[in-house]
């Protein structure tokens, strides 16, 4: 019988240093393909910011927590080794919420072919989660306009730099907000960013004002922090937040206030929460969206690949200290 490793969670995340403890690394014996049924060799996975939310008991979210016992949720990119469902072809390449383990068994439901001509880090790090995430927030939730001024925090990770070599494609100044000066490098000369803050400077509210010096039409949040403050200081009237993501509340017990919501009735801010599951509908239409950005060069990208299934585990506290550089996929 062939067996395969996959990784359970056992235990919820209780803020902090993620460790092996609230795992379970466990072999499981290939079960017979059933009929309507397909097995898929997954070679790459991706670790996202959203698992932290997703190890947790908290029921008070946009899609339920992993269940103790359960393989750890996860999006991934494979091919069909075994079909015994009609949709489905030995060799087809596919993409979906895999989990955290070696082979994929089921109906293949929420799984979608892969046909564009790229390696399969770069589907995860450009058509996969990142993408889909950056093209719904971006344009139909900030509705950009050309000539405006768009600022994104986390501007280095996988979300955050697609979205704002997106806006720079469109004809926006955009700002990208990072932790430090190789990445701030790396947005500005390699992505083409207008300007880039490294937030754990001194003189954020001066770099800030000389970055935008017309003020801020579009806020696309992935992180939260002081700077969100000042951010929503530099708004114009009738500007756009679009909050993806708070990474340095991941770890609190409690959250951090956010802005006076004086300046959201002055200027008339509108300020509005998105996440992915609530348009995976949309995805071939995101797609659409997408993929003439892609094919005309417009948009670059760099993966953070690590070796092996359990490298998983401590690879998420790359995210709270930021020693990612690009789309952090895990290569099984």
């Amino acid at each position: 019988m062939t067996t395969f490793t996959a990784i359970n969670l056992v235990k919820y995340h209780e803020g902090g240093h993620v460790d092996s403890s609230i795992f379970d690394v466990v072999e499981k014996t290939l079960p017979e393909i059933e009929p309507g049924q397909i097995l898929v060799k997954q070679n790459y996975m991706s670790l996202d910011p959203a698992m932290f939310g997703w190890m947790t008991p908290d029921t008070n979210s946009y899609i339920p927590p992993v269940a103790l016992g359960d393989v750890m949720r996860s999006s991934g990119i494979g091919e069909v080794t075994v079909s015994n469902h009609p949709d489905f072809t030995v060799g087809d390449r596919v993409m979906g919420m895999m989990g955290w383990q070696e082979y994929y068994i089921g109906d293949g439901k929420g799984l979608n072919k892969v046909t564009a001509d790229l390696p399969d880090e770069s589907v995860l790090s450009v058509f996969a989660l990142p993408g889909l995430t950056a093209t719904q927030g971006l344009f139909n939730v900030g509705k950009p306009q050309k000539g405006e001024t768009l600022i994104v925090t986390g501007a280095a990770g996988s979300v955050g730099s697609i979205v704002g070599q997106l806006a720079k494609a469109d004809g926006l100044r955009v700002i990208g907000v990072v932790g430090s000066e190789e990445k701030a490098d790396w947005i500005v000369n390699e992505l083409g960013f207008d300007a880039a803050i490294n937030y754990k400077s001194d003189d954020l509210a001066e770099q800030l004002a000389d970055a935008a010096p017309d003020g801020i039409d579009v806020f696309f949040e992935n992180t939260g922090g002081p700077i969100q403050h000042m951010i929503i200081d530099k708004m114009n009237a009738h500007g756009r937040v679009v909050v993806c993501g708070l990474i340095s509340d991941y770890h609190s017990d409690v959250p951090a206030p956010g802005p006076s919501w004086l300046n959201v009735i002055k200027r008339r801010i509108t300020i509005q929460g998105f996440t992915m599951p609530d348009h995976f509908h949309k995805v071939p239409e995101l797609l659409e969206k997408l993929t003439p950005y892609v094919m005309a060069g417009q948009i670059k990208h760099r993966t953070h690949v690590l070796e092996g299934l359990e490298s998983a585990i401590d690879g998420l506290n790359l995210f709270s200290t930021g020693a990612n550089k690009g789309k952090l996929v895990v290569k099984i």
